[in-house]
């Protein structure tokens, strides 16, 4: 997958198809608008997606919510999808307040080239938020492309959002997350080095730090399932500070994970961490022997359980 970013001066090699937004949770709605664009590369167009960086929350809103899917995230999870080319435009004020007309014709039709666009509903830019689903249709025989604007999907009788996703993940109610999602919640990264105390404790775990910007359910004990380069494997993740051993008052927040049936060394390993459903809060425990008996209990407890 090619990857444009930093610049506004960029020209693709090709007509294409695209869909625009920010994709925070990459929920079953923006699933479902991705399909288009994908299932328009048969016709020979290049898949297209089209999102500011940074974030216009994170722009407008520098101390306001952080994301339920992080950059590099996005990244991989277009590249798996077979998207051809992610554009990550820079949001700055100088294009903050770009005159949406002025988008169609510079960026949409001269850059990209546009052939097709997938859009949903509530699609909004440009200056003021000013473009819309509307204004794109009334472009479309000037700059040579044609729309399809794309329903919002719906669950419980109300549109599937970033917003109800974000509700479920911070309350921890994964199976609902995993529900809006089409897919369980999830951490990705590399596997750092930790204190290995967990391998002293007779339970070795794999540890990520994830960015501050990620979106992080209570801290806690999750059931979890753990992608990597040797395959898929049941897990059990803890979020949090881990009170019980932190040596410092700066506590840093960890995701550790356990794996059943894994032997082997995962260190600088690229690891997606599905989060299935919630087990228990995070506690501070007397001694290194209540955790060990705890963490016994919870691993005992999640192997019993044929599916998580």
């Amino acid at each position: 997958m090619q990857i444009v970013s930093g610049t506004e001066k960029f020209c693709l090699d090709g007509k294409s198809a695209v869909v625009i937004g920010k994709f925070d949770g990459l929920h079953r709605g923006h699933r479902l608008l991705l399909s288009r664009i994908l299932e328009a590369k048969k016709e020979g167009l290049l898949a297209v997606v089209f999102t500011f960086d940074p974030s216009p929350a994170a722009f407008f809103s520098p101390q306001g919510s952080r994301e339920l899917t992080t950059r590099e995230e996005k990244r991989h999870f277009f590249g798996q999808l077979g998207v051809d080319v992610l554009v990550e435009f820079p949001l700055n004020r100088r294009s903050a307040a770009m005159p949406p007309e002025l988008f169609i014709r510079e960026v949409l039709c001269d850059s990209m080239h546009a052939a097709f666009v997938a859009a949903g509903e509530d699609l909004s830019f440009g200056q003021g938020g000013r473009g819309d689903c509307r204004l794109l249709r009334a472009f479309q025989e000037q700059g040579g492309y044609r729309v399809e604007i794309v329903e919002k999907v719906m669950d419980g009788g109300a549109p599937i959002s970033s917003t109800r996703v974000r509700d479920a993940v911070q309350n921890g109610r994964m199976e609902e997350a995993s529900r809006l999602l089409g897919a369980p919640y999830a951490i990705m990264g590399k596997v750092v080095r930790g204190r290995q105390l967990g391998r002293t404790l007779g339970f070795p775990t794999v540890n990520q730090v994830p960015p501050e910007s990620k979106l992080l359910p209570p801290y806690g004990v999750y059931r979890s399932e753990v992608e990597c380069a040797g395959g898929i494997f049941r897990g059990l993740t803890n979020i949090g500070v881990r009170p019980t051993v932190a040596q410092t008052e700066e506590k840093t927040v960890g995701v550790e994970t356990y794996l059943y049936d894994f032997k082997g060394d995962m260190y600088d390993s690229f690891l997606t961490v599905r989060l299935l459903s919630f087990c228990r809060p995070e506690q501070k425990f007397d001694s290194l022997a209540a955790l060990r008996e705890q963490l016994a209990k919870d691993i005992a407890a999640g192997r019993e359980r044929k599916i998580l």
